[in-house]
């Protein structure tokens, strides 16, 4: 569990392809504090520490999680938001965060707001997931609030240290993000649908 507070962003610094599956090598700030098993949200998926090599610690995405995600269309030299899992003994700043990406979207419109910035992105309403204005969304792992909502798309409000301190500096229209919804949003919805 997390709450899509991002700690850092890493690099990647190898992948190697297994089948359908995909070993990523990252580096980042505490990738020397990690241990295996260890679980890391990796742009809101959450995957597991399997090793480590001198440039970084490993994880691996199977053929599910990259479907899914935008994991498959990064390359070595890509910035990643690095979240490590929650601790039950302090505040949640965030929201509850499960690391199970449901689909990915697309940025749309990235417009400066002297000051902040306003992010629009697009997905699959098809698929039955729904944001509201003023919920919880998370988008490449970062816990944010709708600004505005409609079906299909929504924007995000971006203040200057979550610029900053995560991969929405990187960010450009027509980039893939990964998106998980409220959970809670997902169990009444689940629950209408009987």
């Amino acid at each position: 569990m997390f709450t899509g507070i991002i700690e850092t962003t890493g690099t990647i610094i190898a992948i190697v392809n297994e089948g359908g599956n995909k070993t990523f090598t990252i580096d980042c700030d505490f990738s020397d504090e990690l241990k295996e098993d260890q679980s890391l949200a990796h742009n809101g998926v959450c995957l597991t520490v399997t090793g480590f090599r001198p440039e970084g610690y490993i994880v691996t995405a199977v053929a599910e999680t990259l479907r899914r995600s935008n994991l498959d269309a990064l390359e070595p030299g890509a910035r990643v938001n690095l979240e490590r899992c929650m601790l039950m003994n302090g505040r949640i700043d965030g929201h509850l965060v499960q690391g199970h990406v449901d689909l990915t979207g697309l940025c749309t419109s990235i417009k400066d707001e002297n000051g902040s910035w306003l992010f629009e992105f697009s997905y699959d309403p098809g698929l039955g997931h729904l944001t509201v204005e003023k919920g919880s969304i998370t988008v490449n792992g970062v816990s944010l609030t709708v600004a505005a909502s409609k079906p299909g798309q929504f924007s995000v409000a971006i203040i200057p240290y979550t610029y900053e301190h995560t991969t929405f500096k990187f960010l450009r229209e027509g980039d893939l993000v990964n998106l998980e919804f409220d959970i809670i949003g997902k169990y009444v919805k689940a629950y209408m649908r009987g």
